[in-house]
């Protein structure tokens, strides 16, 4: 099953954002490579610079789902204001279509 994993920064974490990001695409790399990264890419302010993220991950639960999203470096490093976790239907565009 798919979920959406809708990342919103912290105010004013642009800075903690592109420090960390090399970790966060390292991570990301990993989660492809295992099968488990549907897509991912930042949401963009007024003035296109990143503000959150948008993860699409594969997982057996919604509590697996959370770990994954738990273990991201953003995560860890304190940059989201909040995440949250819906179950996705991915019906048009999917890879495996």
């Amino acid at each position: 099953m798919f979920f959406a994993l809708l990342c919103k920064d912290k105010p004013e974490h642009l800075n903690l954002r592109m420090e960390v990001r090399p970790v966060h695409v390292e991570y990301l790399n990993k989660l492809n490579a295992d099968g488990a990264l549907g897509m991912a890419g930042p949401f963009l302010d007024g003035d296109g610079k990143p503000c959150g993220s948008l993860v699409i991950v594969k997982a057996e639960t919604a509590e697996a789902a959370k770990a994954l999203a738990d273990a991201d470096p953003y995560a860890k490093a304190g940059l989201f204001e909040s995440v949250e976790i819906k179950p996705f239907n991915w019906v048009f565009n999917k890879p495996e279509a």
